[in-house]
């Protein structure tokens, strides 16, 4: 598994990354609560499930000062072709070299049907508005996690 795994009060690596609809740095969110959210791959059944969870969230997690952003090893087409097939209104960025998912421990050896394989971890890291981890979840499943994101966040149904 990853060995860069963070955890409550480590600083949020620094990134700016190409998205669907040009860039997204983190830097720029300074003062928010950021939910990043790292998943396989667009248009595949959980991670389309989880998508669909964040962007039915999304009314509630703002309203209580989050942002959603989703990161992938997708191209900024394959995400464009994902936010319109499923009308996601968040940023979605694209990680084709990997390094942000490395960054924040989300690419790494993992069990695949019993395999051991290489590749995306699903995984969830809030960071806060100072730039420190707020909560990091990894080995997630797509079902149910948004939900478990909210109930951690204090965030009601």
């Amino acid at each position: 598994m990853s060995d860069n795994r963070l955890t409550a009060g480590d600083t949020a690596p620094e990134f700016t990354a190409t998205t669907d609809q040009g860039t997204f740095s983190l830097a720029d969110q300074r003062g928010k609560h950021v939910i990043l959210y790292f998943y396989p791959a667009a248009m595949t059944p959980g991670c389309t499930t989880e998508a669909c969870d964040f962007r039915d969230s999304l009314d509630a997690l703002q309203a209580k000062g989050y942002e959603v952003v989703g990161i992938s090893k997708d191209t900024p087409e394959k995400l464009a072709e994902f936010r319109e097939s499923e009308g996601l209104t968040f940023t979605l960025v694209s990680d084709g070299d990997k390094a942000i998912q490395e960054a924040y421990g989300a690419w790494g050896e993992k069990l695949n049907y019993g395999k051991t394989v290489v590749g995306s971890i699903r995984s969830t890291v809030v960071v806060d508005p100072e730039g420190k981890v707020e909560l990091a979840l990894y080995n997630v499943k797509a079902t149910g996690h948004v939900a478990r994101v909210r109930r951690e966040l204090g965030v009601d149904a």
